[in-house]
């Protein structure tokens, strides 16, 4: 082991190079803290892609109350409503820090921030930075900050494989970089490593984006929490591209409709039509498409010849598949979009294992509930970065010993698309959960490439063969009601483990698990 990297322990250790990550490196200047990044930083970040924006009461006709109003309506029953609150509120103080780390926010000739609408929200509340290039602008903004503070130290090409965990508490980072495995040093982590969408064959994340961050928390011990909550993006560019090409919600917010390959606007008597909550029109678009028809976006009209100046990113990627959407419907499809759920945590960002904080879409706050509602996803990173650099300041720094850096081989999330897929997209049924769950446990106990991937998938399919209901995105053909009463769901890998076991040799076994 280097001097070099000796030189590093104790400090925080951050793993992640997206928004919540770099927010949360930023708010604990002056302190000097370590970044671990897979790649470039933003290179492989879902915030890059981001197009939809940030959610925060900007406007003179909104406030935070109407906000949560919104949030918990699309969350179906299972949001935490204390913590809603306590977000929606801080998120125009957050937004006017990102503007101060640079971000140039779209604004109006008077100054004031242009604001969009997105589905479900009652009021224009979308905060936007170069049309439907947020995610972009904000990272760019971050990036910079990040690179020229002196406290921060960004280490790329670094991928973490295994927490270091002793007594329920951290000790530090087995990684692996170019010169082989590596052991970082820290009684402070934080996991900000983004979502989960790199299990599905159809996504909008970046391939790499397969639930490692979920993965290092549940092979520490870590409780997690509403992973059967995966929400579909329903308008995504049909392509063979992946990942796909996220075509925004504020399409529909200025005026888009949905339509068949008739011209039929098949959302018509759909509550809300084209801004119903998320998981409505997935599912619409989902069962239209299955029952033979072809799904397009109607731009034509609205925003018509306005399309481009206000989504430059997705015309052109409509163009370089020869459509023009001011004169030609755009084919979309879902997509697997954002996982609500993810690794329990506290106000803090504290989990169940001392020293080890986890921020953004990796952690399950219970802002989001059984649905996320549109553009509240970075809003939440970047509120909630400031609380968890709080606590990770006020946790006491102790030093690390040395240890074994263990080998361990770099996550493959190919071997499990077709079982996820198949068996957790938008409308599901006990049946093809079980064989999943079945499938995924011999990959899940193995020590190949796909057993972190799998480990991530079996807990998602235990945790949505428990639910026996429909709920905001989880959405069961054997058990289309609500239940009487709702309830956030929790799980841990040897709690997975063990019913996948069960379920293996009982193979008619659901109630009991």
């Amino acid at each position: 082991m280097t001097a070099s990297i000796r030189s590093f322990f104790g400090r925080p250790i951050i793993i992640g190079g997206g928004i919540a990550g770099l927010m949360t490196a930023l708010h604990l200047a002056p302190e000097p803290v370590l970044v671990l990044s897979r790649a470039l930083l933003g290179a492989e970040a879902s915030s890059s892609s981001a197009q939809g924006g940030l959610a925060a009461c900007f406007g003179e006709d909104d406030d935070p109350t109407l906000h949560l109003a919104d949030t918990l309506a699309a969350g179906d029953g299972l949001c935490d409503t204390d913590m809603a609150s306590r977000i929606l509120q801080a998120a125009p103080g957050a937004i006017e820090e990102l503007a101060r780390f640079g971000v140039c926010f779209d604004r109006t000739p008077k100054g004031s921030l242009c604001l969009g609408l997105e589905a479900a929200h009652s009021q224009r509340r979308i905060v936007h930075a170069h049309g439907d290039g947020s995610g972009r602008e904000v990272m760019r903004a971050l990036v910079a900050a990040v690179r020229s503070s002196p406290s921060i130290v960004v280490v790329e090409g670094v991928e973490a494989r295994r927490l270091a965990v002793r007594e329920n508490a951290i000790r530090g980072v087995w990684a692996s970089c170019s010169l082989g495995p590596v052991f970082f040093g820290s009684r402070r982590v934080i996991l900000a490593t983004g979502g989960i969408g790199g299990l599905f064959l159809d996504t909008t994340n970046p391939p790499g984006s397969c639930g490692q961050g979920l993965a290092l928390a549940a092979r520490a011990g870590a409780v997690l929490a509403d992973l059967e909550f995966i929400q579909f993006h329903p308008t995504a560019l049909e392509s063979p591209e992946r990942p796909m090409t996220l075509v925004s919600e504020a399409v529909r917010g200025e005026g888009a409709t949905l339509i068949d390959e008739t011209g039929r606007r098949f959302l018509d008597g759909v509550p809300g039509a084209e801004l119903a909550p998320r998981d409505v029109v997935a599912r619409a678009v989902w069962s239209h498409l299955a029952g033979g028809h072809q799904v397009f976006l109607d731009a034509r009209k609205r925003p018509g010849p306005e399309f481009v100046r206000h989504f430059p990113t997705i015309a052109a990627a409509c163009r370089g598949l020869g459509i023009d959407p001011v004169h030609d419907p755009i084919p979309i499809h879902p997509a697997q979009h954002y996982h609500m759920g993810g690794v329990a945590v506290d106000g803090f960002g504290r989990t169940s294992v001392k020293g080890l904080w986890a921020c953004g879409e990796a952690a399950s706050t219970g802002l989001h509930g059984a649905n996320r509602l549109a553009s509240n996803s970075l809003t939440e990173a970047v509120v909630c970065a400031r609380w968890v650099a709080e606590s990770v300041a006020g946790t006491p720094s102790r030093r690390t010993k040395p240890v074994f850096a263990g080998d361990y081989p770099s996550p493959d999330p190919i071997p499990v698309r077709a079982f996820v897929s198949r068996a957790l997209g938008i409308v599901r049924n006990g049946d093809d959960l079980k064989a999943a769950a079945r499938a995924l446990l011999p990959l899940a106990e193995s020590e190949n490439a796909a057993s972190d991937p799998a480990a991530v998938a079996l807990m998602i399919a235990i945790c949505a063969l428990r639910r026996r209901e429909s709920r905001g995105a989880h959405y069961r053909e054997d058990f289309p009601r609500h239940a009487a009463v709702a309830r956030r769901s929790e799980i841990t890998l040897d709690a997975a483990l063990a019913a996948a076991r069960e379920l293996a040799h009982s193979p008619t076994l659901e109630g009991a698990l």
